[in-house]
């Protein structure tokens, strides 16, 4: 079992300046000084963030807020203006963009563009997909964006059992758009994107991970990743989700007989340091559990993304993260440290 790809990681160091590598010990060091301090110190810039590109989707996946039709905040677009005076403001310490938050990137017509644009600026790039849209055009389009990384949501070999979660989606489409990325990094010479499965392992579709394995060989995508199911009613299970393999399980059994989290909640968060989220519509939130937005710590309209980074509400964000995390919400579910790789 290996946790990484050498030339996928190679690729990524590649994208390191001298000022991103300063900027990354900067923030490195502080977080460390926070936590033997047990108060918030934060020194540099984000190492990663993520970008949405929209919060719309084509399916309806019965565990995502995108699927369920269920955001109280708007449902919109990334406008490419507005992400170009981001990037331009931050892309000399950044490394890393997560091209994804909620919903379905391909669903934005301008997201290859702005993929081109943050490749341009030496930034690694990175995006999940349902692949229902990678057709031979779009395939070629991503392969030639310089797109770093392409994560390919498929959650069953079957397609009786790729819906049960999956809903409303065909898992032939995925397969062919798949293929189309395969074939079109074969066409242009390219060793970019490095694409990788992604199987949500779910009670429904435990049984069929060997054969993940398998197909993810026979299609020729560079790994296969296992990642644990976010279940909201994880003490119920009303989908009934949560697989019998505890190896792939987010949560486990308690003295008392009822499910909790793994991961446990110390007083510390390496992402507050490290990394936040960019709503399409220019909310600062603190990472991707927050996925409706309720804790907003800025907005990008109206501030710099610099100012926003350092102000009053990160701080005291941070300052509670080290002091009472169990008492935030969007950490109960938490599952930094929970997924699984395979070659």
């Amino acid at each position: 079992m290996t946790y990484f790809n050498w030339n996928d990681s190679i690729n990524l160091f590649s994208k390191l300046t001298p000022r991103r590598l300063a900027n990354a010990v900067k923030v490195y060091s502080s977080y460390q000084l926070s936590k033997i301090r047990k108060q918030p110190i934060q020194w540099g810039y984000p190492i990663s963030i993520s970008f949405e590109p929209t919060t719309s989707c084509n399916l309806r996946c019965p565990e995502c807020p995108s699927g369920l039709r269920a955001f109280t905040r708007p449902t919109g677009m990334l406008e490419q203006s507005f992400f170009k005076q981001t990037i331009d403001d931050i892309y000399k310490d950044l490394l890393y963009l997560i091209f994804y938050f909620q919903g379905e990137p391909y669903l934005n017509p301008d997201f290859l563009e702005m993929v081109a644009y943050a490749h341009q600026k030496g930034i690694y790039t990175a995006t999940s997909t349902n692949a229902h849209y990678l057709t031979e055009e779009k395939a070629k389009k991503t392969v030639e964006s310089g797109l770093d990384r392409l994560i390919i949501s498929i959650d069953g070999t079957s397609q009786d059992v790729y819906e049960q979660y999956r809903v409303g989606g065909k898992l032939e489409k995925v397969l062919e758009g798949a293929r189309n990325i395969v074939k079109w990094k074969k066409e242009l010479n390219s060793k970019t994107p490095f694409v990788f499965f992604q199987f949500l392992v779910v009670k429904p579709n435990e049984h069929q991970i060997e054969a993940i394995k398998q197909l993810g060989k026979e299609i020729g995508v560079d790994q296969v990743r296992f990642k644990t199911a976010q279940v909201y009613d994880f003490e119920n299970d009303p989908n009934q989700l949560i697989p019998t393999n505890n190896k792939y399980s987010r949560y486990k059994k308690n003295a008392a007989g009822t499910m909790t989290v793994k991961s446990g909640l110390k007083n510390q968060c390496w992402k507050l340091w490290h990394a936040n989220v960019i709503t399409w519509d220019g909310l600062v939130v603190p990472c991707c559990f927050d996925k409706d937005a309720m804790h907003q710590l800025g907005n990008l309209k109206t501030q710099t993304f610099k100012e926003t980074w350092n102000n009053s509400n990160y701080q005291q964000f941070r300052k509670e993260l080290m002091t009472s995390r169990k008492n935030i919400d969007i950490c109960a579910n938490c599952s930094e440290g929970l997924s699984v790789w395979e070659d």
